[in-house]
């Protein structure tokens, strides 16, 4: 492939930064895709691979959300701090900052594709283009989804993560070991993890503010600000054209995709077979060029 043009930045957001990396030219005639990581919390690194895409002549923008990465950080924020609205305030920024509000495609992975589905239900004019990767109308569906995939772990697995739960010891090494079963099953089953998958990991680590308030201490044991969130009820008002896909082996369960193909109303989907949370790591290849014939038909 040859060497695609990179221009990095900050977009400045009420008193903060968004870091962003543009690959490609954003003055192409094809739509500029923005990528909206997963967590709440985590990095864009671990979907890095999507710049690929900038090879057929598209640009594409990652960017680190307020509180991760290369952004402002801010670790004494709390969950009224870090709400849907201040990140949908965070992504209309940067579409703004780079002169691209009026027509754009998005792709929001796990959380981004909340974030996504929350932007697109509010019929921006720009949006020409939605896809919601490995990601959940409701937050309900991913907890009860996630219970189901937990009761099918090894008995000791299970018993270490109910032990741990219970006593609230969920940094102890044996919970985190635990922890780790799940994660190789159900959200990247690349092993060893790919050097940009482990920075995203080491990153919420470091500074795991976001995920903690919103979400939780890992992805089945939801505790946080978003334990309710549901975006069901208001699918029908998305305008976009989207594209919807999971892995087979997702924590992103059928039942928590589903909602999008009932009620989207211009949808495809897709289910990428070898893969589970991380298609566009474990499947590069078919999941890079699915997303591009997506895009392709809107451009």
């Amino acid at each position: 492939m040859s060497a695609i043009s990179t221009i990095e930045g900050f977009a400045p957001h009420k008193d903060y930064q968004t870091w962003y990396r543009v690959s490609g030219d954003l003055a192409s005639s094809r739509l500029p895709l923005v990528i909206a990581h997963g967590g709440p919390g985590c990095t864009h690194d671990y979907v890095d691979s999507f710049k690929e895409l900038a090879a057929h002549g598209r640009a594409v923008i990652h960017y680190d959300q307020i509180g991760n990465g290369r952004s402002t950080h801010l670790p004494d924020k709390g969950g009224d701090f870090w709400t849907v609205d201040f990140f949908l305030g965070e992504l209309d920024n940067l579409l703004a900052h780079l002169g691209i509000q009026d027509r754009y495609a998005l792709l929001g992975q796990s959380w981004g594709g909340m974030l996504g589905s929350e932007h697109a239900v509010r019929r921006p004019s720009g949006l020409k283009a939605l896809i919601l990767a490995n990601s959940l109308a409701a937050m309900p569906l991913w907890i009860a989804g996630a219970a189901k995939l937990r009761a099918a772990l090894p008995d000791d697995v299970r018993e270490a993560l109910d032990r741990h739960e219970a006593a609230g010891t969920v940094t102890d090494p044996e919970y985190l070991a635990a922890t780790r079963e799940f994660y190789d099953r159900h959200v990247c089953r690349v092993t060893p993890w790919p050097e940009e998958v482990a920075r995203t990991f080491a990153a919420v680590e470091s500074d795991p503010t976001v995920y903690h308030t919103m979400n939780g201490p890992n992805e089945f044991h939801v505790v946080g600000t978003m334990k309710n969130w549901t975006v069901v009820d208001r699918l029908s008002q998305i305008e976009a054209p989207t594209l919807v896909f999971r892995g087979a082996h997702d924590e992103a369960t059928p039942e928590c995709v589903q909602p999008f193909i009932d009620r989207i109303p211009n949808v495809e989907s897709e289910v990428f077979a070898d893969s589970s949370h991380m298609p566009h790591v474990e499947e590069k290849e078919a999941c890079l060029a699915r997303v591009e014939r997506f895009l392709e038909k809107h451009d």
